[in-house]
């Protein structure tokens, strides 16, 4: 072997090492937070009408049903109250409201390593839902959700790259009173990750003894409000144009308590709202001004992400379409109104129809993760794991969909246009007294890393190399990924002298770490 030679393997060798090695936020391909817009469904004059049918909506229509408090709150600022007893919002009241709404803020983790900043058309995709089932891959069927399945999945998620926050996406439905299994799901995914949590409240009268918990956790009641790190989701609304009476209720305290809000208006096109996209979004755009507005009533500023989840409907059958072209329409398009208000806002995408992670739950997640990434949703709601119009929760597609979300990332980041990366010179180089090909030159080897997205499970391999390897299948290494995280202390547990404080305090469900 010839000296040149050696330093070729040589230099090969430590290539191969610092690609082992965990890379920094700046060396990666794709990093949460990376900004899209680039997809717009919707023209200029399009979410001009949609907003002045919103507004018209609001001023003749009106919602119904809302709480005492809410009426105090929202008359002090101009709302008015009908005979009828809805309450109709004049557009000066909408727009004071807007004017002072939070337009950027931070969704704080336990580790501030995983911050979220949410302003313009930044983008961060994590977990949501209330799925009342488990995925069993190797048993093709559905079973009841647990309190430890929930644990489980904020575990996962705490060792995904792509999962940024860790909204509840499956109900404990083995803890049985509604107070304990509030309090539980705040414990189960607080222990499970480090990451940003969303949760929402049963009754208003559990929202104090959550945040006695939160208060705990974080050090103290003035820690937990320099860094709320678990946001209330709340459907504050019934629709179509209801307030929904106990969950506002329970907004009210958790913005006295410092806590962020999602406004979340989960509307169904055909049945609970127009089954036209723009009619659709029209509702959900009412609604969520109706919800700003009572935010803002009730605390100016106050920290609120603009939640539109306008839904699809099989028209012919009556079943949910959250996996459908026309979902991922919604979605794209609801966050151009985000924009156009200039308020953080999220929607449902990633989500499939499909009961078990196969080939339509990846052209169903794909499909909408993408199309919201390019169009700028801040928060991605849904993202991964999510089966069976939502009624179902699998920790092996949540795996997988780390590796999804990383290509829909990929896409989002787009192509960097530059003298560097038009690579004229080495063009030149390659074709002018060269080898006539790209492998192997520097310039190739030191873009490995910042220019590709190399999936984790996903297989690369020719037929014959998969033959040789014995044939892997993917939910198999899913599975096997799964069991290594979850046979691992979490990352996220409390110390043991918290965690006997927690457990003297509540009834805590989980066994003991």
């Amino acid at each position: 072997m010839t000296r040149t030679q050696t330093r070729r393997a040589g230099g090969r060798n430590a290539r191969r090492e610092a690609r082992a090695a965990a890379l920094t936020e700046d060396q990666r391909a794709i990093h949460p937070g990376m900004s899209g817009g680039s997809c717009k469904p919707l023209s200029p004059s399009d979410i001009d009408r949609i907003h002045e049918a919103a507004l018209r909506a609001l001023e003749e229509i009106g919602l119904a049903d809302t709480p005492d408090s809410g009426v105090a709150y929202l008359k002090k600022v101009g709302a008015v109250l009908g005979d009828d007893g809805r309450v109709r919002f004049p557009r000066e009241v909408v727009k004071d409201a807007l004017g002072k709404s939070c337009k950027s803020f931070t969704l704080y983790g336990r580790d501030p390593k995983h911050d979220l900043e949410l302003n313009g058309t930044r983008v961060y995709f994590g977990t949501a839902g209330a799925a009342v089932s488990m995925v069993d891959v190797e048993g093709r069927n559905y079973r009841d959700s647990t309190l430890q399945d929930l644990h489980d999945a904020a575990k996962i998620c705490d060792q995904l790259d792509n999962i940024h926050f860790v909204q509840r996406p499956i109900v404990a439905r083995d803890v049985l009173d509604n107070r304990e299994m509030d309090l539980n799901t705040i414990y189960a995914t607080c222990s499970g990750t480090t990451k940003h949590i969303g949760t929402s409240f049963t009754e208003p009268d559990f929202v104090d003894d959550a945040l006695k918990m939160l208060h705990k956790i974080a050090g103290g009641e003035e820690a937990w409000r320099a860094r709320p790190f678990v946001a209330n989701t709340n459907c504050f609304v019934v629709p179509p144009m209801k307030f929904a009476t106990e969950s506002c209720e329970a907004m009210e305290r958790c913005i006295l308590g410092g806590m962020p809000v999602l406004l979340l208006s989960a509307c169904m096109s055909g049945a609970t709202a127009p089954s036209t996209i723009a009619g659709a979004i029209v509702q959900s755009v009412a609604e969520c001004l109706a919800g700003l507005v009572y935010v803002n009533a009730v605390k100016p500023g106050h920290p609120a992400i603009f939640g539109t989840w306008p839904f699809g409907l099989d028209l012919r059958t009556g079943a949910m379409t959250s996996g459908s072209g026309e979902q991922a329409l919604l979605s794209a398009a609801c966050a151009q109104m985000h924009q156009f208000y200039g308020i953080p806002g999220g929607s449902p995408n990633g989500m499939t129809d499909s009961k078990l992670p196969d080939m339509q739950a990846g052209w169903e997640q794909m499909c909408s993760n993408v199309m919201s990434a390019l169009s700028g949703t801040n928060m991605v709601y849904e993202a991964a794991g999510m089966h069976a119009s939502l009624l179902g929760f699998c920790h092996e597609s949540l795996i997988l969909g780390d590796d999804l979300i990383g290509h829909a990332m990929r896409c989002l980041r787009g192509i960097e246009v530059n003298d560097t990366t038009l690579a004229v010179e080495q063009i030149r180089e390659v074709c002018i007294g060269g080898p006539g090909h790209y492998l192997g030159t520097d310039e190739t080897l030191s873009r490995m890393q910042k220019d590709f997205v190399y999936p984790s499970l996903a297989s690369r391999t020719s037929p014959k190399e998969w033959e040789e390897q014995g044939k892997p299948d993917l939910i198999e290494a899913a599975t096997a990924r799964k069991n290594e995280i979850l046979g691992r202390p979490s990352a996220a547990a409390f110390d043991i002298l918290l965690d006997s404080e927690l457990r003297e305090m509540f009834n805590i469900h989980l066994p003991r770490p």
